[in-house]
């Protein structure tokens, strides 16, 4: 019992600790999950989940897919994909059977794997995995339109592509009479029907009792979660492994309702994806067998070539040709297709039913699944962002601030930014306070940054810092505390309107961003009044001749600094740091009047 709660913990903490290292050194996580695997299984022998675990290591890795997809699924709103709906249709009802043909003829004549293996390992590898999409997405800062797609075939594909391994392994069944045709097409049908249906009318429930407070709040998020057990396991009683469409379209349901408190229960959600994707990745990749590892040879690297070269891309042009997509965009989505948590989990299960059914080559499937898993991790975990890059499909190739407020002030200090490199967006819900920043060529976004239009059309991901500067502090902070999450509690900054108050009218510290300056008196009215006097902001670079210490000893009365940019494109702001200080290379934004006699340095 204990050196099973060892392994337990071994495997959550390790799962973190990857995940924290990718956020340090912009690794795909993955990749470091993957290789954390590999040591505590098949390198080292440590760790075997089959028997560490016993019987409950198969529905536990179950359950915690179909709670991963369902996470997924609450991404898709229909509103996202309004330019690319035809692509993404195309993408699942015809990319997806022509990816399962030819990886089965491939799987056949290349790899030499025997009819019944080669089928099913085509229907498996459909999946795009959204456990690796992702995170790269996370990492990547896509435009819109790649991003959707492969988002919305990832979560989607990786359903489908387990009812196909299904219909695979029941045809199967019925050539070697174990099952009648009939029975196999009434259980298709029926669980087909059931997913489908049963997903849609189990977030209708859902829907409907939270939002007439059937429901309170603090057993939201516990009520979903069972819910989506629950889904997932009668479903697969009526036909195996369709609990993972339930849950799917479950999730796409309830992401285009209007239920008020799905964010938070999508954030709650999202922080247990992350912790069962840590930790299935380390168990999948510890389950993996070293024989089946030293039984791949060459013709195991022919087929992964010909699926990662031909097969995928050659699906994904054809079946878009046609669709809006331009051919950047079909090559970019052909050439990202990373598999993940679902193919490998799906792979040990049909491997071993068709062994149990007499499939002598059946447990090879588990490992060319996981060489494509492994290669496509790999590949395109490390090829994305200079893809993305190189075809010109990025949002954003540098950290960027999004100003909340438009005004002279704003307009200028964003043009400053602009002269400096920095992306810079306004965005005010007036169309008159955004005419400074127009007439400078400012981006501007005219609408409600905190409406459902813009997350679609705004994307505030893509910005590394918000600061909100308009004239009603409460509606600052409301912002702030709304995007924290998006764009990072430390990055999101205002600008008060008003002086400290006394503690029973102040805002609690959890609301809201910090000040943008170090001076909590300083007002927004205050930035108004100086540079109506002809205050401006300046810019200067650090060298090793001109330090910053000369910089603070030059610098005139009432200068204040805001930010500095690094030679990365890094932001860093002044309010945030008290220990470091500007470097020779990096450049000093501040706020100053045009001459004044010269201050003591901070």
């Amino acid at each position: 019992m204990h050196d099973v709660a060892l392994k337990l913990a071994v495997v959550a903490a390790g799962g973190i600790f990857a995940q924290w290292v990718a956020w340090r050194t912009r690794l795909p996580a993955i990749v470091l999950l993957l290789v954390g695997g590999f040591v505590l299984g098949p390198l080292t022998g440590w760790l075997n989940p089959a028997s560490d675990f016993g019987a409950a290591y198969r529905p536990v890795v179950s359950i915690a897919v179909a709670i991963i997809l369902f996470e997924g699924g609450l991404t898709l709103n229909v509103a996202e994909i309004r330019e690319t709906s035809t692509a993404v249709r195309r993408l699942i009802l015809f990319a997806g059977p022509m990816v399962w043909g030819m990886t089965a003829l491939a799987a056949h004549i290349v790899a030499g794997l025997s009819w019944p293996t080669a089928t099913v390992l085509g229907a498996i590898l459909v999946v795009t995995g959204p456990t690796v999409v992702m995170p790269l997405l996370r990492q990547a800062h896509l435009a819109a339109r790649p991003a959707s797609l492969l988002r919305w075939e990832a979560i989607v594909n990786d359903a489908i592509g387990a009812l196909f391994a299904v219909i695979a392994f029941e045809t199967f069944l019925v050539l070697h009479g174990s099952h009648s045709a009939g029975e196999v097409l009434t259980s298709l049908a029926a669980g087909t029907v059931i997913a489908i249906g049963g997903g849609f009318a189990a977030g209708t429930a859902i829907e409907w009792a939270f939002t007439r407070g059937h429901v309170p709040e603090y057993l939201k998020a516990p009520v979903l979660l069972a819910t989506v057990v629950a889904a997932h396991a009668l479903t697969n009683m009526v036909l195996e492994e369709a609990g993972l469409l339930t849950v799917t379209v479950m999730g796409i349901r309830l992401a285009n309702s209007r239920i008020a408190s799905l964010t938070e229960m999508r954030r709650f959600k999202e922080t247990v994806t992350i912790l069962l994707v840590s930790g299935l990745f380390l168990l999948l990749t510890a389950a993996l067998d070293m024989e089946a590892i030293r039984s791949l040879d060459l013709r195991a690297v022919a087929f992964v070539v010909l699926v990662m070269f031909v097969i995928r891309p050659l699906a994904v042009i054809v079946s878009t040709a046609g669709s809006g997509i331009s051919l950047r965009e079909q090559v970019f989505v052909g050439w990202i297709a990373p598999r993940g948590i679902v193919a490998v989990a799906v792979s040990s299960l049909f491997a071993v039913a068709l062994a149990d059914d007499g499939v002598d080559d059946a447990p090879q499937m588990v490992a060319y699944t996981f060489a494509v898993v492994v290669a496509t991790v790999f590949v395109h975990g490390f090829t994305l962002a200079p893809l993305a890059t190189l075809l010109g499909l990025t949002s954003a190739t540098k950290p960027g601030i999004l100003i909340l407020g438009g005004s002279p002030v704003t307009a200028a200090f964003a043009t400053t930014l602009k002269e400096t490199g920095i992306p810079v967006m306004i965005a005010d819900t007036a169309w008159s306070r955004l005419r400074e920043a127009r007439l400078a060529e400012i981006p501007v976004y005219f609408g409600e940054v905190l409406s459902e239009e813009a997350h679609y059309d705004l994307d505030v991901k893509r910005f590394a810092a918000l600061i909100a500067t308009t004239s009603n502090d409460a509606y600052n902070a409301l912002v702030c505390t709304n995007l924290s999450p998006e764009i990072g509690r430390a990055n999101v900054f205002e600008i008060p309107t008003v002086r400290e108050q006394a503690e029973r009218k102040s805002l609690s510290f959890t609301l809201g961003g910090r000040p943008l300056t170090r001076d909590p008196e300083l007002r927004s009215v205050d930035f108004q009044l100086e540079h109506f006097r002809g205050w401006g902001f300046q810019v200067t670079r650090i060298t090793e001749e001109f330090s910053y210490q000369h910089y603070l000893d030059s610098r005139v009365a009432g200068a204040r600094v805001l930010l500095w940019r690094k030679p990365s494109g890094k932001l860093v702001f002044r309010a945030t740091t008290d220990k470091s200080n500007p470097e020779p290379g990096d450049l000093v934004i501040s706020f100053a009047p045009p001459r004044a006699e010269k201050k003591p340095s901070d």
